[in-house]
């Protein structure tokens, strides 16, 4: 996950109020957490996979909340990136959820883990290029602290480990821990940027 390295008007916001640093920085720890789960083993691996999984589950939520909306909206040919980005994610949760349900002892879990960081290393690159830059040239301080502060808010409400029954909506217990835990980043992202749903 690259970083990017031309200077942009945002550029000098702190990374708590300004939506692309802080996903920059999210796309960071999250390449930590995959180094950490393929260093560990035991129940270390299973400690640093849980902290993966509700990173990425909140990290790709906000980000369609918030991001891709924008994207879709305001960029010449917005539509386009926004929907290959959904694409990329829609994929990557697929493994995720797959992942999920896997011991992380059992010897199909590191090939799928590194299928998955693979794609989630091609998705944040893509992010990195065709959204967040323009988003830092579009947007003025004001809506980049906004944003910043909805990823902020989903971030602080998902639970450390993510479990069936934590979301409002019982029917969605069925889709597994991770589709609950993007389900409760939804609403609180849609609450925290006054839209209703």
């Amino acid at each position: 996950m690259s970083e990017l390295t031309t200077p942009h008007a945002g550029d000098d916001l702190a990374p708590d109020t300004d939506v692309v640093s802080l996903l920059m920085r999210q796309h960071g720890d999250i390449r930590n957490l995959f180094d950490e789960v393929e260093a560990t083993t035991g129940d270390e691996r299973r400690d640093a996979f849980r902290r993966l999984v509700r990173l990425l589950a909140v990290h790709e939520t906000a980000e369609e909340q918030i991001i891709h909306p924008f994207v879709r909206k305001n960029l010449s040919g917005g539509a386009q990136v926004a929907d290959d980005r959904l694409v990329e994610e829609k994929a990557a949760k697929e493994l995720l959820s797959k992942l999920d349900d896997t011991d992380t002892d059992d010897p199909k879990f590191m090939p799928q883990l590194l299928k998955l960081r693979k794609d989630v290393q091609e998705h944040a690159r893509a992010e990195e290029r065709y959204e967040f830059i323009h988003i830092r040239r579009s947007i003025d301080v004001t809506n980049l602290a906004t944003m910043a502060k909805a990823v902020k808010a989903a971030e602080a409400m998902a639970p450390t480990r993510p479990h069936p029954g934590v979301e409002s909506a019982t029917a969605n217990t069925a889709l597994g821990p991770v589709a609950a835990l993007m389900d409760r980043t939804r609403d609180t992202v849609r609450k925290v940027m006054g839209k209703d749903g």
